[in-house]
């Protein structure tokens, strides 16, 4: 092994990778356990109380330096409030950086006394009037009143935090440092929603979102040739499939693959979010058949560009949508360089399938327990709010595949009890494999495309490719067989193409309207329930 494969394996391995999910947890942690005197290192010699008051000390002093930046005008001593603000926070405790930010949430806010003042002086104003012949100086003495309030409103409702967070912008690693301060406010906001927190991440969103506008984002190829550094954060940062070794590095680095990161001048040698790309003949089916496909198809021979892992780097930037941005750009890049590839697709994991199904599940179970009902599905139909979510011929699959085991109990009780346990040992019967394909793909297709909130697909996966304008063209049975993948979805993997034709126009439509576009194939899978359903209503 040289030298530079032991350094991205060795890196890789060290670095702690708490990037594998979306989960959002105080991401600053890691930098706590390094520094000599964070919170996480202080042994207990001291004792409790001293240990309390460096904790009140360390608080105040960045408070202070908050406070600072906030009113001084200086360059050279805001700077200095920059650095001390900066390093100060991460020595701080998660306890203490939530005390932090509420109080930033609160008392840096905006001066709503002063606002409703000028919307009161505002409302009494009279419009100037519209004669053309007279009365042209009092007209232009009463807009520059207006305008002069106007502009006076639109201070008032720009809360002292946005200051703030503009001036730290403006500081080397400043835009990092924000990203870090988001992080944390997401995870305060995961453990109780609060207004005033909820504004100011609503301000800071906002903000980073103007600041990593597409035209302010680098595109660049990850290649073999980057450096060590690079590579491992690429290795420690994939969250769909994770790298296993050094040659599956290199696989997804080299002939027939691509890699396409976003960088931002501001945040130097740090992707903020990445996308891997495979060149195949046509869209594939399985994950196997892109992660293991040895040797790969010469490039000249692809016709599919199939995007197969897209991996946001940074928890702070949660809901800034950069993929619909690199995806496209991807798109333009790879039609300019390659022109025979006409085909582009996702090979993606569905994960809120299963714990929808197993929810759904349960709760018709326990609404069947309520009205002690038997086991007889026509029976129960007849309940309030019950669906057998099962087709007929489905159900009688089911019961038929574990003969004797299934002696007393519905489909659904079946199917719940089948997927519910986390050992997944349905998948090494081929029977019951064959009996749980059709309910669980159409089910599948259900929850694609007809499960909603809020207008929108349920799925946040499916949600994110449908507001980029992606269509739903086909889902896998047994396409992802690890063990993340049968927890979220049953194994199951849907393909989303996107046309350069109709980007726009779907994007658009499903924004709008909420409305989804999908393949006949897919479609097809959601007939026979959406027919029951209009019976029932009607009925």
């Amino acid at each position: 092994m040289n030298k530079k494969a032991l350094a991205i394996l060795m890196r890789a391995r060290m670095r702690p990778n708490h990037h594998t999910n979306f989960a959002l947890t105080p991401i600053s942690n890691e930098v706590n356990q390094l520094l000599p005197n964070s919170q996480g290192n202080r042994s207990g010699s001291d004792g409790h109380g001293n240990e309390n008051l460096n904790n009140q000390r360390s608080f105040e002093a960045v408070r202070e330096s908050m406070h600072s930046e906030t009113l001084m005008h200086k360059t050279e001593v805001l700077d200095s409030a920059l650095n001390d603000f900066s390093e100060g926070y991460f020595i701080l405790s998660f306890e203490n950086r939530r005390k932090l930010l509420i109080t930033l949430a609160k008392e840096y806010d905006l001066n709503r006394t002063q606002v409703r003042e000028l919307i009161k002086l505002y409302l009494g104003l009279q419009p100037p009037g519209n004669e053309a012949q007279s009365g042209v100086v009092e007209d232009e003495c009463s807009l520059s009143t207006f305008y002069r309030i106007e502009r006076n409103l639109r201070h008032s409702l720009k809360p002292v935090y946005e200051t703030l967070f503009e001036r730290i912008n403006t500081h080397p690693e400043g835009l990092k440092f924000l990203t870090v301060l988001r992080a944390d406010i997401l995870s305060i906001l995961v453990e109780g929603n609060m207004a005033s927190l909820r504004a100011m991440d609503s301000n800071l969103k906002d903000k980073l979102s103007t600041w990593l506008s597409p035209a302010a984002l680098e595109l660049h190829q990850i290649t073999w040739d980057d450096p060590a550094s690079l590579l491992e954060k690429i290795v420690a940062y994939e969250a769909v499939h994770p790298i296993s070794n050094l040659i599956d590095l290199k696989r997804r680095l080299g002939v027939g693959r691509r890699c396409f990161a976003y960088f931002h001048s501001a945040i130097p040698c740090e992707p903020l979010i990445f996308i891997e790309v495979a060149l195949l003949k046509s869209i594939t089916e399985t994950i196997q058949e892109v992660l293991w496909d040895n040797p790969p198809i010469a490039e000249s021979e692809a016709a599919c560009a199939l995007f197969y892992s897209i991996s946001s780097t940074q928890p702070g930037l949660a809901g800034i949508n950069l993929g619909k941005f690199l995806i496209k750009r991807v798109i333009t890049l790879v039609k300019r360089d390659m022109p025979h590839i006409s085909v582009f697709a996702t090979l993606s994991p569905i994960p809120g399938f299963m714990p929808w199904l197993l929810s759904k599940l349960a709760s018709q179970s326990r609404l069947a327990e309520a009205e002690d009902i038997s086991c007889s599905s026509a029976d129960k139909s007849g309940l309030p709010f019950y669906e057998n979510v099962l087709e007929p011929e489905e159900e009688r699959a089911l019961i038929n595949s574990l003969g004797d085991l299934a002696a007393g109990k519905s489909g659904m009780e079946i199917l719940l009890n089948v997927l519910t346990p986390t050992t997944h040992e349905w998948i090494n019967s081929d029977k019951l494999l064959s009996a749980l394909k059709s309910p669980l793909m159409r089910l599948c297709a259900r929850y694609l495309l007809l499960e909603k909130k809020r207008g929108k697909a349920l799925d946040s996966v499916a949600n994110f490719h449908l507001h980029n304008g992606a269509m739903v063209q086909r889902i896998n049975w047994m396409a992802d067989r690890s063990e993340k993948a049968l927890s979220q979805s049953a194994g199951i993997m849907v393909n989303y193409v996107y046309r350069p034709e109709n980007i726009n126009e779907y994007a658009q439509s499903y924004f709008i309207k909420g409305h989804i576009h999908s393949s006949d194939d897919v479609k097809r899978y959601t007939q026979p329930l959406t027919e029951n359903e209009s019976k029932n209503n009607l009925g």
